[in-house]
């Protein structure tokens, strides 16, 4: 046997079982759930031959339904805290801990740690800060903050979104520190001698130096947060449940309850069809919205 041959063989044999995985767990699913998308479950006991075709009914209901509509609401108004919020204290992280000083690996451990941690624990911790009367944020700041002393800053329908998009910047920010950092690294000393030659300060190298070469992690670090904030369920499960109850379009509406958590509430009420549905949507969005997003960097 050639050694071109044997050795495309053994690459197979070692790629089989991870082949095996995907195909089973990821692969067959992800067609089942689009087969499962227009139709509706008639038989729990039998979930794959107790089905009913509905056709398009169930994204139809979708496009009709305006807690839908709302989800999608409050995950963009969370998009939009959260990602600014992670990239500005991620790229702060990484300019403070790039200078290599005592102490330096371990300021970098501890940053990086939270991101390793399950975002519902992180959600429950953080519940417990920011709740009312006993929690230690509204107690900390309590001459200042009025009636939320009373509902805590998850009780508020001004505040919930922040707070829980604080947190979980806070979780995440090591993850995306390392990644700038790594960028920081890449970028030549000369381009910054050059630059204080010509008389630049640390603010002008930053915003005409720094921002721009370190843009593709940027542009990575909003198409993860446009993904994360389209899946984002655990910390919103753990922190606030959907909740607190606004009424807008006549409706009476949860100020966090975003896709994720109109997507668990099929699901667990085992509207498995729409539950599926929901999740074609979303992702069509993510990828939409990421391929939009690459396509105008890439022309900047």
């Amino acid at each position: 046997m050639k050694k071109g041959v044997r050795d495309n063989i053994n690459a197979y044999i070692f790629i089989l079982p991870f082949a095996f995985i995907f195909i089973v767990f990821l692969f067959l699913p992800f067609i089942y759930s689009i087969y499962l998308s227009f139709n509706q479950v008639t038989d729990f006991s039998d979930v794959f031959g107790g089905l009913s075709f509905v056709g398009l009914k169930n994204y139809l209901f979708l496009f009709r339904d305006k807690e839908f509509w709302w989800a999608l609401v409050v995950t963009l108004y969370y998009a939009l805290i959260i990602i600014p919020l992670n990239i500005v204290v991620s790229l702060l992280l990484a300019i403070l801990l790039r200078k290599r000083y005592r102490l330096n690996s371990m300021y970098r451990t501890f940053f990086f740690l939270p991101f390793v941690l399950d975002a519902f624990v992180v959600g429950i911790v953080w519940t417990f800060i920011y709740a009312g009367r006993y929690g230690l944020l509204v107690n900390i700041l309590k001459p200042l903050i009025g009636s939320i002393y009373e509902t805590g800053f998850l009780g508020n329908a001004k505040t919930v979104m922040p707070s829980v998009a604080l947190a979980m910047t806070l979780k995440g920010a090591g993850f995306g520190m390392i990644l700038y950092i790594a960028a920081l690294d890449g970028i030549p000393k000369e381009v910054y001698e050059a630059a204080e030659l010509d008389g630049a300060t640390g603010l002008k190298k930053l915003w005409y130096i720094t921002v721009p070469l370190i843009q593709p992690v940027t542009t990575f670090m909003v198409i993860i947060g446009i993904i994360g904030a389209l899946s984002a369920f655990a910390e919103f499960y753990a922190m606030t449940g959907g909740g607190p109850i606004v009424y807008k379009w006549g409706t009476p509406l949860g100020m966090t309850k975003v896709t994720g958590l109109y997507l668990f509430n099929h699901f667990s009420n085992l509207r498995l069809g729409l539950a599926a549905a929901t999740s074609f949507v979303l992702l069509v969005l993510a990828l939409g919205l990421s391929i939009t997003y690459s396509k105008i960097q890439r022309k900047r």
